[in-house]
């Protein structure tokens, strides 16, 4: 029998466990700490139900209703002078809580502050978009969508942006493996030569720590480059080394490949 593997988060992969080994917090303070963020969460409360609030980082950060997303960022921008928004993004606790934490890191320039607005959704649950208070937020929450399934309300193009559309599963998630599932491995030979061809060229490879030292249909050795497939088990050519910025980019010198050195001591 196989040995079970949790597929609630299949990307966590510790290979040493430390039962008495405490993970590091980052402190917290109180918002009252700062007269600037305390007027500004006084300015949220009067209008909105804050579930929590404090300042970690030199920033704040406000815990808020996932209904509210939309109305506290205009509150913000408009009255409280955070008119940028740098990042928003969201991250799977479906395994621990079943929701998704959504977050708006915002800017404001005038007071040199930043603010972290933070919600949770279920999964099966949407979120509404705040494109049209930022411009910014178009295109990250097209990726939201794409790589954790967060559907975004009220977007003027709600479709992936990275993965192809008809792309199984999504990628952030941690319930999606590291190097990819089955669909995965076999999603471009099936697109651009046909499932037929699966025998002839074998899935693809999804591993980035995967090093063939003689396969060269999908590997080749700087400066032992050979024709596609050819057999190097016993041995490969030298091939000259041609730099493209040679006598093209000012200040950029011609290196001899015959004058290199190996160290010895790769400790120095």
């Amino acid at each position: 029998m196989r040995t079970y593997t949790p597929k609630d988060n299949v990307q966590a992969k510790s290979y040493y466990t430390d039962r008495f080994w405490v993970a590091p917090q980052v402190a917290k303070s109180a918002v009252s700490d700062d007269a600037v963020f305390a007027a500004d969460l006084e300015a949220i409360k009067a209008k909105f139900d804050v579930l929590d609030a404090y300042i970690q980082v030199e920033q704040m950060v406000v815990m808020i209703n996932a209904n509210d997303n939309y109305a506290v960022l205009e509150l913000l921008k408009n009255e409280c002078e955070y008119t940028q928004l740098s990042e928003m993004s969201a991250i799977d606790w479906l395994a621990t809580e079943g929701k998704f934490e959504i977050f708006y890191q915002m800017l404001s320039m005038s007071k040199r502050k930043r603010i972290r607005i933070k919600c949770k959704i279920g999964e099966k649950e949407a979120i509404q978009s705040v494109e049209k208070l930022f411009r910014s937020a178009d295109w990250s929450e097209r990726e939201m969508y794409d790589m954790f399934g967060v559907v975004v309300n009220n977007h003027p193009f709600m479709k992936r942006i990275l993965m192809p559309e008809d792309w199984e599963g999504f990628p952030l998630r941690k319930t999606y493996p590291l190097q990819g599932d089955e669909f995965a491995a076999w999603y471009e030979v099936d697109r651009i030569f046909g499932k037929e061809a699966r025998e002839i060229i074998g899935p693809e490879n999804r591993d980035p720590a995967r090093i063939d030292r003689y396969d060269t249909k999908r590997f080749s050795r700087l400066g032992h480059e050979v024709p596609f497939g050819t057999d190097i088990s016993q041995g490969e050519p030298d091939t000259p080394l041609v730099y493209q910025e040679q006598e093209g980019v000012f200040m950029i010198d011609k290196f001899d490949a015959q004058k290199s050195v190996v160290i010895s001591d790769r400790h120095r």
